[in-house]
Order: structure tokens, then C-alpha cells, then sequence
């Protein structure tokens, strides 16, 4: 039953990952790049709490949660290496989105930051459909 309850919820954050990255692509597309910066963490954050779903593990804060994601399934290369880098960056830019007034976005960062999401999501949805 446990199992069943983890891949359930795997499933829901991966769609969580999926509505994320839907909003940000709107968000870009509207110029509104702050509020797409801050959807494509989501993105990331959504796709990486759905693999975890999977043990199932989880956290209350984002950087174990990303911390234990990269110790266990990046530096491992389950995942490419680069998405550590990546999604560094991302939760940089995020934070600077949101509580950094004077921060200016360009919008080819947001579309790297977008990239990134779909990028990871795509591995997720493949590792996920593959377990």
C-alpha cells in the first residue's frame, strides 16, 4: 500500500512540475519574467520532490531537499552532473526574483531558468515512468 501511496504522489508533483512550468512559459510570454523566474524553480522544486516521492523521503526546507537530491541521485549521475550546477542557479535566480528589489532579470536568463525546468522535468518524467 505504501508503495502505491509513493508513486501517487509521485505522479501529483510531477503534474504540480508540469502546471509550474506551464505558468512560467505564460508568465516569459507575457514579459512578466520575476513571476517566471519564481514558477520554473517551481518547476524544478515539484520535479525533484516527485522522484523523492518515490523512496519516499521528503523535507520541510528546499535546500535539504535539494541537497539530498544532489547527493543522492546527481552526484551519483542517476541524474546528469549539470543539473547540479543548474539547479543552483536556478534557486539563485529565484530568490533574487523575489526578495531582491533592485534585482533586473534579463529575459534570457528566465528562458535558461525555463529551459532548465524542462529539461529536468523531462528526465523525471522518464526515471519516474521507468520505476
Amino acid at each position: 500500500m505504501k508503495n502505491k501511496i509513493s508513486k501517487e504522489l509521485s505522479k501529483h508533483r510531477l503534474e504540480q512540475a508540469k502546471e509550474d512550468l506551464a505558468a512560467s512559459k505564460i508568465l516569459y510570454d507575457s514579459k512578466l519574467y520575476k513571476s517566471a523566474n519564481n514558477r520554473a524553480y517551481y518547476s524544478i522544486f515539484h520535479s525533484i520532490k516527485a522522484v523523492l516521492a518515490l523512496e519516499p523521503i521528503d523535507f520541510k526546507r528546499h535546500k535539504d531537499v535539494t541537497a539530498y537530491f544532489n547527493k543522492n541521485y546527481v552526484n551519483t549521475e542517476i541524474f546528469p552532473r549539470k543539473f547540479g550546477h543548474k539547479i543552483a542557479e536556478a534557486t539563485s535566480v529565484r530568490e533574487d526574483s523575489d526578495y531582491d528589489d533592485e534585482f533586473i532579470v534579463k529575459p534570457e536568463e528566465t528562458e535558461s531558468q525555463i529551459k532548465t525546468a524542462e529539461e529536468l522535468l523531462n528526465y523525471v518524467e522518464k526515471y519516474i515512468k521507468e520505476k
